[in-house]
């Protein structure tokens, strides 16, 4: 499955693999791509707009000094014709600024940063990568381990719990097991040693 996001020269591919996901870049500053395992994917985000303040900035002082000019010429009772030249030129600015901005979700994973454009397909794409990264988390670490120690296992499963991998109430089902089992071979040394 493959999902692409564009917006103006900003181009974003999300392409899902059973195992893994590839996110690849194009920009005006180059283009890239990395792949990470769904397990990777962090829990939270950071968020961050990518917007021309310079065109911001110089639009408020043009709408600035056209108002000044208006002003002067309703104060002067003289012709308004021309004079609202600069406010409509600072209105585009602000309006183009506005409009050419780009917001993204920014999940920061240890092998690089995800850039989730926040459009309409913002939301499928976090919420493909959160079951898929639930669902590699529990095919990796959801069963017990009778070879680790009781205090690790436990850990394991607080863990799952805490990452939404699994309920509470399967996180205390998995404890108390483990707690069984770790109970039953300390009660049998024999059969461990055989």
């Amino acid at each position: 499955m493959e999902i692409v996001q564009k917006k103006r020269s900003v181009k974003h591919t999300f392409t899902f693999e059973k195992d893994h996901f590839n996110f690849a870049y194009k920009d005006k500053s180059g283009s890239g791509d990395t792949d990470f395992n769904y397990a990777d994917f962090p829990k939270k985000c950071i968020i961050k707009i990518e917007q021309n303040d310079w065109l911001r900035n110089v639009g408020f002082l043009w709408i600035a000094l056209g108002a000044i000019q208006l002003g002067y010429a309703i104060y002067s009772q003289s012709s308004l014709s021309g004079h609202g030249f600069w406010l409509m030129v600072g209105l585009a600015c602000v309006a183009w600024a506005h409009f050419s901005k780009v917001k993204y979700s920014v999940y920061q994973a240890e092998r690089g940063n995800i850039f989730v454009i926040q459009n309409k397909e913002h939301d499928k794409i976090v919420n493909e990568l959160n079951q898929r990264r639930s669902a590699q988390l529990l095919d990796w670490y959801g069963e017990i381990n009778p070879e680790n120690e009781l205090e690790n296992e436990i850990s394991k499963f607080k863990w799952l719990a805490d990452q939404n991998v699994m309920t509470t109430a399967e996180a205390e089902a998995k404890i108390a097991q483990v707690e069984w089992l770790h109970k039953e071979n300390s009660d049998n040394p024999s059969q461990v040693l055989n």
